[in-house]
C-alpha cells in the first residue's frame, strides 16, 4: 500500500476518539436519565465495559486501515455491543436487561455509524479544490 493510501494518524486518532465519544456520550445519558453515579469514577466504571470491547473491535475490524468507513463501524459495533455487554454482565457484575441492551444498540448504532455517514458525506479536499 502506498504512503498516499494509508489514512493519517490524525484521521486514525480522530475516528478512535469519535467512537469513544460515542460511548462515553451513551454513558453519561444513561447515568444522568437513571439517577445512578454520575461522578468521574462512576461514569467510567459503567463506560470500561464498552471502551474495553470498542478496542477489541477496532482490532477486529481493522480500523486503523480506514477508520472513517461504514463497515469498519458497522463492525466496530457490534463488536462494542456484544463484548461490551458480555464484559459488563460476567466481569463488571452489571445488569443486561432486554431493554438497556436494545437502546444501547440503537444509541450506539446511531451515534458510531452516525459520525462516519456525515465524514462521508463531505467533500474531501481534492473535490474542494476542484469546486472553487
Amino acid at each position: 500500500m502506498s504512503e498516499s493510501l494509508r489514512p493519517s494518524v490524525v484521521k486514525k486518532a480522530l475516528g478512535f476518539t469519535f467512537d469513544a465519544l460515542c460511548v462515553l456520550a451513551f454513558v453519561v445519558v444513561g447515568t444522568r436519565n437513571h439517577d445512578t453515579d454520575t461522578g468521574v469514577s462512576g461514569v467510567l466504571y459503567v463506560a470500561a465495559p464498552f471502551w474495553i470491547a470498542m478496542v477489541l473491535g477496532w482490532f477486529v475490524s481493522h480500523a486503523r486501515r480506514n477508520p472513517f468507513a461504514i463497515s469498519v463501524g458497522t463492525q466496530t459495533w457490534i463488536v462494542t455491543l456484544v463484548i461490551g455487554m458480555m464484559l459488563r454482565n460476567l466481569v463488571f457484575d452489571r445488569g443486561t436487561a432486554t431493554s438497556f441492551m436494545v437502546v444501547t444498540a440503537i444509541f450506539l448504532a446511531v451515534t458510531m455509524l452516525g459520525w462516519r455517514t456525515i465524514a462521508a458525506r463531505r467533500p474531501n479536499k481534492s473535490q474542494q479544490s476542484t469546486t472553487a
